[in-house]
């Protein structure tokens, strides 16, 4: 939102994206009548505000922005096809996320869902993800948005923004070895010299300079993730807030009157499906039940 606010221009130019031109029409006629009084000194200037507030609440919130996505379009598809109730199996829901090994985490979780989902066997043929995009190219044939999004989940806590012209081969290198570091693992038994047995790690489509970077990601505290991002983690969608201990305890000190008041501290360890970045991702809710 600008500083200061929207314009009644800005306000009627946004109104234009998402609402018919009667709509818009009738929100214009509204304005001007409204800035007549405030001339004339009938009226004050909250009442134009007022008009404004009915939009700009929505504005900037993606949860009211997706609340209000679902419901037009579950009562369309309902009109459509002659059926009433529900439509979505559950709301929506928003997770604060730090930038760094999160961002990167969170994002590979997303474009993994239609792995989880049996849809696909490798993210990168699901056209309709951030990674099949960016990838593919999209409907326009060049996947900016996507690898911009994906940028700035890999390097934003090193200052970078979301800039499409920085995703690299080693940008989506680094990426994709996220996305399959798990799933590309395999062990090879090979017969020694000697009549006994040693077992080789090998990762599928990888070079040893892919793998030594890997593994010296993962000291730094960059994890693979792979086998773990292919199970359903509760705390990616319930967990309110994910990162390092410091960043999820400075959320719950900003919230403190949200929690209870023998609560002490926001970092909660990551159980269950979510072991596996026990340590190194934290979560602000402390969830035990169906966290698999």
């Amino acid at each position: 939102m600008p500083e200061g606010g929207l314009t009644d221009e800005g306000l009627l130019e946004r109104l234009r994206a998402s609402y018919g031109e009667a709509i818009v029409a009738e929100v214009e006629r509204e304005l001007r009548e409204a800035r007549k009084k405030v001339k004339a000194g009938v009226a004050q200037e909250r009442l134009v505000e007022a008009i404004h507030q009915r939009y700009t609440y929505r504005m900037h919130d993606l949860s009211e922005f997706m609340k209000t996505l679902m419901q037009r379009f579950t009562k369309w598809f309902n009109g459509t096809h002659a059926r009433r109730g529900n439509l979505w199996e559950d709301t929506f829901k928003s997770v604060i996320v730090e930038d760094g090994v999160a961002a990167k985490t969170i994002a590979a979780y997303i474009d993994l869902n239609p792995v989880r989902a049996g849809i696909v066997k490798d993210p990168a043929e699901y056209r309709w993800s951030s990674y099949g995009e960016a990838v593919g190219g999209g409907a326009k044939g060049d996947g900016k948005k996507a690898r911009a999004g994906l940028v700035r989940a890999l390097r934003a806590h090193h200052g970078v923004g979301a800039d499409a012209s920085l995703w690299t081969k080693d940008v989506a290198r680094e990426y994709r070895l996220i996305l399959l570091g798990g799933a590309a693992e395999k062990l090879e038994v090979r017969v020694s010299r000697d009549g006994g047995t040693e077992t080789e790690r090998k990762r599928k489509g990888m070079d040893a300079g892919e793998v030594a970077r890997e593994n010296e990601n993962a000291k730094s505290g960059d994890i693979s993730l792979g086998k773990m991002l292919r199970c359903r983690v509760r705390h990616f969608t319930d967990g309110e807030v994910i990162g390092s201990r410091g960043f999820v305890d400075e959320a719950f000190d900003k919230a403190r009157e949200r929690f209870g008041k023998k609560r002490k501290d926001g970092a909660r360890k990551l159980r269950g499906s979510g072991a596996a970045a026990a340590g190194t991702l934290w979560s602000a809710r402390d969830l035990q039940k169906g966290i698999g």
